[in-house]
C-alpha cells in the first residue's frame, strides 16, 4: 500500500511530490492524460521566479520532474477510472488496476475551454493562446492586433492586460453586454485600445496554411454576415473545466466542479487533500499552484505522522 498517491503531474502535482519525497513518503504520482500538465503547451514561461531569461514550459515540468524523482519520487504513466473513498485505506482504479493509498493528493488541474475550431487546434502555440498572463508579452504580440474571445471577468482581465502590448485589443463576445462584474466591464469598456465586438462569434482561425495566426473570420450572430478581421494573435477566455468528473458527489466541489476544500487544503474526505487548478479557479498560476502543492504535501505528511500516535 501506498503512503502518498499524487494524480496530476502539472506544477502543484510535481511539488507535492517533491516535498513527500523529501519527507521520506516515496509519493507515487499518476501523471493523467497530460503529462507535465497544461504548463507543457506553453512555449515560453516568464512569470515563474528564478528564470530571468523565460524557460520553456514542458523544460520547465521535466526540471521540476526530475527534481521530485531525486528525493524519491516514483512518476508512473496512467489515468484514474474510479475512486472509492469511504475509509481506509483509499482506493483508486488505475488504468483497471487496484491501487490502495492511505493519503491522496489530487493535482488533477483543469482544462481550457476550447472554441472547438479545427483551425484553433491547428494554431495552437502559433498565435492561439489560452493565458496572456503567460504569453500576452511575446515578441510575436507586440503592438500588433489581437483578439480576445469571451465576456466574462476573465475575458476582462485579459483584455486588459494585453492594452500593455498590444496596438489594439477586439474583444468578441457573443451577447450585447458583458458577463464580467460590473467594475470590471466599466474599467474594460472606458479603455480606449479594447475595441468591443458584440453579438458576435469566431468561426474560424487564419492562417493554418501559413503556420502562424492573421487573422479569424468573425460572424455576427444577429445578421448572420461574416467578415475578417486582422490580427497577430487570439486569446481564447471562455472559461476552464477543473478535470474532477470521477470524484462528483464524494468531494466537495461547487457548481462548476471545483474542488472545495474545508481546512487546508483537506477536503471533506479524510486523507485526500486538494491543490492547484482543480480547486483554485482565482489565480491560475504556475507559481500558486506549486505553492498549493507544498502546502498539501506538508498537511498529507503531518495527517500520516498524527495515525502514528
Amino acid at each position: 500500500m501506498e503512503k502518498v498517491v499524487i494524480i496530476g503531474s502539472g506544477c502543484a502535482g510535481l511539488t507535492a511530490a517533491l516535498y513527500t519525497a523529501r519527507a521520506n513518503l516515496q509519493p507515487l504520482v499518476l501523471t493523467g492524460l497530460q503529462p507535465g500538465g497544461l504548463l507543457t503547451t506553453t512555449s515560453i514561461v516568464e512569470n515563474y521566479p528564478g528564470f530571468p531569461e523565460g524557460i520553456d514550459g514542458y523544460e520547465l515540468m521535466m526540471r521540476l520532474q526530475k527534481q521530485a524523482e531525486r528525493f524519491g519520487a516514483r512518476v508512473q504513466f496512467g489515468t484514474v477510472d474510479s475512486v472509492a473513498l469511504g475509509g481506509q485505506p483509499l482506493v483508486l482504479t488505475v488504468d483497471g488496476e487496484r491501487l490502495e493509498t492511505e493519503t491522496l493528493i489530487i493535482a488533477s488541474g483543469a482544462g481550457h475551454r476550447h472554441l472547438g475550431l479545427p483551425s484553433e487546434a491547428l494554431l495552437e502555440k502559433k498565435g492561439v493562446t489560452y493565458c496572456a498572463t503567460c504569453d500576452g508579452a511575446l515578441p510575436m504580440f507586440r503592438n500588433q492586433p489581437l483578439v480576445v474571445v469571451g465576456g466574462g471577468d476573465s475575458a476582462c482581465e485579459e483584455a486588459t492586460y494585453l492594452t500593455r502590448f498590444a496596438s489594439v485589443v477586439y474583444l468578441i463576445h457573443r451577447r450585447d453586454s458583458l458577463r464580467a462584474s460590473r467594475i470590471m466591464a466599466e474599467r474594460t469598456l472606458a479603455n480606449p485600445k479594447i475595441k468591443p465586438i458584440w453579438n458576435s462569434a469566431v468561426t474560424e482561425v487564419l492562417d493554418p496554411a501559413l503556420d502562424k495566426v492573421t487573422g479569424v473570420k468573425v460572424k455576427n450572430l444577429l445578421t448572420n454576415e461574416e467578415s475578417v478581421l486582422d490580427c497577430a494573435g487570439l486569446f481564447v477566455a471562455i472559461g476552464h473545466v477543473p478535470n474532477t468528473a470521477i470524484f462528483k458527489g464524494v468531494i466537495n466541489m461547487d457548481e462548476n466542479g471545483y474542488i472545495i476544500p474545508v481546512r487546508g487544503t483537506e477536503t471533506n474526505i479524510s486523507g485526500v487533500f486538494v491543490a492547484g487548478d482543480c480547486s483554485d479557479h482565482v489565480y491560475r498560476q504556475a507559481i500558486t499552484a506549486a505553492g498549493q502543492g507544498c502546502a498539501a504535501a506538508i498537511d498529507a505528511e503531518r495527517y500520516l505522522a498524527a495515525r502514528l500516535e
